[in-house]
């Protein structure tokens, strides 16, 4: 069964209309494995990203956005879905027994996701082109409505998250200005989800140099100097924009699918507070929109957004319906956005254990409410098999449960849930309530 886009019209003043849309261009930025707070624009001291911080200044920035899992694979599915990954059924990256490389296993991965439709096919029935770049997972991305993408998608062929769309930012942006260039004067949605910061932490040695010092790790200069680069490509992305006549007729979106921490000289890639953990150093990302005339520009410190939030905001910003079955809202609408009082998200195993049981994967759900309480809640029949889920960065909470404010305590120092048992159980039952009614 298939998850269909059907027929409400979100609250934009954009209703769905038949035929080509009239809707505006759409650049959808994807940064991968990027720590919400390593950006200039969110106050960082060090990083330098000049380009993300013009595009800021144009933009409203919802600074307390989230994704719903810390792990790219399920992560990039609910952007392109609308959809919780337990509902679009792709909990983690890898499929059963680390089958990384069998072409049956992966394939088999990839048709849970086919029952799901995607903002690309509804989108391509209302006229637009959409073009592929960057980190994919699913196969071949004409297979899930783009018209067109650098992806090719078979495991024989170095298939597994990009193969040739990898090589996007890292080796130019010529396939991105050549669709710009085929498009015409079609609508389109640009999909640019670099392999950048990702590692190989391998930056350019002249961005490099600005980092190196006597007080700061290697791995850490690397990872800054990465996210200078990203922010480069992401300049020469909307240079070309301009350059075609398309900036000011463009909704701009900019997200993170996970975040980052790198680890110490000899402590492995990064920290285990941050990718694949429920903290917020692995679950946050700042959400931003720009759109002239339409979107006003501005931080907003106090709204919780959410990457499932994605697929109804441009939907509703193409003038198209959206299904009433997808669980995120449109961030056009402010007034809807206000009434907002928490957000919900699961971490799951990074190799599945069983493709068709979510629940079998899961590791842990969290929630965020408005006034910055966040409740971490492990799953306790999965502690058994965490070694084997999880067996390279074997983890587990020292806690049932855990409490924080994140609005007063970003970086989860302070735990709160013996000061606080009634609050902490209140926020259970809101967790226990979303996960029931989400499938």
């Amino acid at each position: 069964m298939r998850f269909p886009l059907l027929s409400i019209l979100l609250l934009t003043g954009c209703g769905g209309t038949a035929g080509p849309s009239s809707g505006p261009n759409i650049v959808l930025i994807v940064s991968d494995d990027h720590h919400w707070k390593d950006h200039g624009f969110m106050g960082h001291p060090v990083v330098r990203t000049p380009h993300l911080d013009r595009l800021a200044t144009e933009s409203l920035v919802y600074t307390r956005g989230y994704t719903p899992t810390s792990v790219c694979r399920p992560s990039l599915a609910t952007i392109v879905s609308g959809l919780y990954p337990h509902q679009h059924g792709i909990t983690g990256n890898d499929p059963p027994g680390g089958a990384i490389r069998d072409p049956e296993a992966r394939a088999a991965m990839e048709g849970v996701f086919h029952r799901t439709a995607t903002i690309l096919e509804q989108l391509h029935q209302s006229g637009y082109m959409s073009h592929q770049s960057g980190k994919w997972w699913e196969g071949n991305p004409t297979d899930h409505g783009f018209t067109a993408g650098m992806t090719h998608g078979e495991v024989r062929r170095g298939g597994r998250h990009g193969d040739t769309g990898l090589t996007i930012g890292r080796e130019g942006l010529q396939p991105i200005t050549d669709f710009l260039s085929e498009a015409g004067r079609n609508p389109f949605l640009l999909y640019y989800a670099p392999f950048l910061p990702h590692t190989p932490h391998n930056p350019p040695d002249s961005l490099l140099q600005g980092y190196l010092g006597a007080d700061r790790p290697l791995p850490e200069a690397k990872y800054y100097a990465m996210i200078e680069w990203f922010d480069l490509t992401v300049g020469t992305l909307l240079d070309h924009l301009e350059e075609a006549g398309h900036y000011d007729n463009t909704l701009v979106m900019y997200v993170v699918d996970n975040g980052w921490l790198p680890a110490g000289e000899g402590q492995g890639r990064f920290d285990s507070r941050a990718k694949m953990s429920p903290y917020d150093a692995g679950m946050r990302t700042p959400i931003m929109l720009r759109w002239p005339g339409v979107v006003r520009p501005g931080m907003d410190h106090e709204s919780l957004a959410s990457t499932i939030d994605i697929v109804p905001t441009l939907l509703a910003a193409a003038g198209s319906a959206a299904s009433p079955d997808l669980p995120g809202l449109n961030l056009l609408d402010r007034d809807q956005l206000a009434g907002r009082e928490m957000i919900f998200g699961a971490l799951f195993a990074h190799t599945s254990v069983d493709l068709h049981d979510p629940a079998a994967n899961l590791k842990y759900r969290y929630g965020v409410r408005k006034d910055g309480w966040k409740l971490i809640l492990p799953f306790p029949p999965n502690r058994d098999v965490e070694l084997m889920i999880n067996g390279d960065r074997p983890y587990w909470m020292r806690l049932d449960h855990e409490l924080y404010n994140v609005r007063t305590d970003p970086y989860e120092v302070d735990e709160q849930s013996l000061n606080h048992p009634e609050l902490a159980a209140e926020l259970a039952a809101a967790l226990d309530a979303w996960w029931s009614v989400s499938p």
